[in-house]
């Protein structure tokens, strides 16, 4: 009897043993499992998720504007006074939901295309009506003097026959996409596009093309821009500001670490951003990194000596002292177009001083990007930026005189914003999510339940052995 006492004992104990033995195994072998599988759905190639999701985006991606109303028109015109106002929206457009052009596989396990760039109405999602009539800065008349300054008394000429003021009243269709203007009608010089828009032209038109790593020769390259319009940089900044660094912000390489620094680029801004770690999140039952654009992006060269090539002129910038605030006029054709975060968020005090209504908050206004880090993919983030244009004070143009003091006029605010669906979210987690946690937790159960079996019946043993008769 205490011969099979001890062998049942020992076996309990050998048994233990190799379950927890086997959890420990499957750590590794679990773990290669997933990275190859991932690994092979994240190569941008005909056949896999990745590839799929890049051609047509998997979730919707939306454009969301805020368009800043002057409240006090007349006082500003007449008296200088601070524009008082108010922002209104958001107006919902709907982009990037048809398949990219000209895609080209090449041999270097590159891939070339060029983005449509397209946007459809979504009332349903708006707050208002694309017919909204909004108070803003006359975009023509402040422009036109910095780009023709020896010209001066004939604009002024031009301006004051077209009846055109320091502010307008337009639709929010005519300030987002276009209008023809009445002043820049009558100017007879060559090349001079009448009409007028802050994204104008947009609709139809196409952005590239780019060339980017498909990731089949290496994984921690996919997605990666390899160049764009057929270079590495961009003409309008110096120095390592002009490199196109990073992916399009969709996806990044699978089996991210929090401590890395993403890296993407925006056409619309004509620059590279960096995003930094922040905490972890859950959204739709995924679990996420959440990596946001830091202060330090738009800062002046004295708070972050990186952005030195960024500042491209002294007045303005203060002599590049200014935070939170980025000249985008050497992409624009010297246009005075200034890029800032919505609501001069993490900009100096300086920016508030001319303008009145402006609320900055973190979470509302803020960049970020919710990354899921086995595969890579960005799940929901949103791209917030302000438009800005320039306001000086002319004395030959008479609707310029009564300025006190030149000044960044907000114009409008959006948010690029897309967010995994319900349904894709579901599939997600049932291919990827549900199989780590079921992996990790039968790997936690074996090692746990083989280590007390192990313990358990090992002290049995001991104490079995001590009371047996000699």
């Amino acid at each position: 009897m205490g011969c099979n006492k001890n062998c049942g004992l020992l076996t309990g104990t050998i048994i233990g043993a190799a379950l927890a033995i086997l959890g420990g195994i499957l750590i590794p072998v679990g773990n290669n499992l997933i990275e190859d599988t991932v690994e092979k759905e994240a190569v941008i190639e005909k056949g896999t998720t990745a590839y799929e999701n890049w051609v047509v985006p998997g979730s919707p991606i939306y454009r969301q504007f805020w368009l800043f109303d002057v409240q006090n028109p007349e006082e500003v015109m007449m008296n200088g006074s601070n524009p008082i106002l108010k922002q209104k929206g958001p107006y919902t457009y709907r982009m990037r939901y048809k398949p990219k052009e000209n895609i080209t596989e090449h041999d270097d396990a590159t891939l070339s295309y060029h983005l449509e760039n397209i946007v459809l109405f979504q009332p349903e999602l708006s707050n208002g009506l694309e017919s909204d009539n909004i108070t803003t800065v006359n975009f023509a008349v402040v422009t036109a003097p910095v780009l023709y300054p020896s010209l001066s008394q004939i604009l002024n000429m031009l301006i004051q026959r077209s009846k055109s003021k320091l502010l307008q009243t337009r639709t929010v269709k005519e300030i987002l996409w276009g209008y023809t203007d009445p002043f820049l009608e009558l100017i007879s010089f060559p090349n001079i596009d009448k009409v007028v828009g802050i994204f104008h032209p947009y609709n139809e038109t196409f952005d590239g093309p780019y060339r980017i790593n498909s990731g089949k020769d290496d994984i921690k390259k996919v997605g990666i821009i390899q160049s764009y319009k057929n270079n590495r940089t961009v003409e309008y900044w110096k120095s390592y500001c002009a490199l196109v660094n990073g992916t399009d912000a969709a996806s990044f390489h699978p089996f991210l670490n929090k401590s890395e620094v993403l890296r993407f680029f925006s056409s619309d801004i004509c620059r590279s951003f960096s995003a930094t770690f922040d905490r972890e999140k859950t959204v739709k039952g995924i679990p996420l990194y959440h990596f946001v654009i830091p202060p330090s992006t738009f800062a002046s060269p004295v708070n972050n000596p990186d952005n030195i090539c960024f500042c491209t002129e002294s007045e303005i910038s203060q002599n590049c002292t200014l935070n939170g605030i980025l000249d985008l006029g050497p992409c624009k054709e010297g246009r005075p177009v200034y890029i800032t975060l919505p609501h001069f968020l993490h900009a100096s005090s300086k920016l508030f001083q001319f303008v009145d209504g402006l609320k900055p908050d973190e979470e509302e206004h803020k960049t970020f990007l919710d990354v899921e880090p086995t595969t890579g993919f960005t799940l929901h983030y949103a791209k917030r930026l302000q438009i800005n244009m320039l306001v000086r004070q002319n004395s030959k143009i008479t609707v310029l005189q009564n300025i006190k003091h030149h000044f960044i006029f907000p114009v409008l605010w959006m948010n690029e914003t897309a967010i995994i669906s319900d349904e894709k979210a579901e599939l997600f987690r049932s291919k990827v999510t549900d199989k780590i946690k079921l992996l990790n937790i039968s790997q936690i159960v074996l090692i746990s339940l083989g280590s007390v079996m192990f313990l358990g019946f090992l002290i049995a043993v001991c104490a079995c052995k001590k009371t047996s008769p000699k």
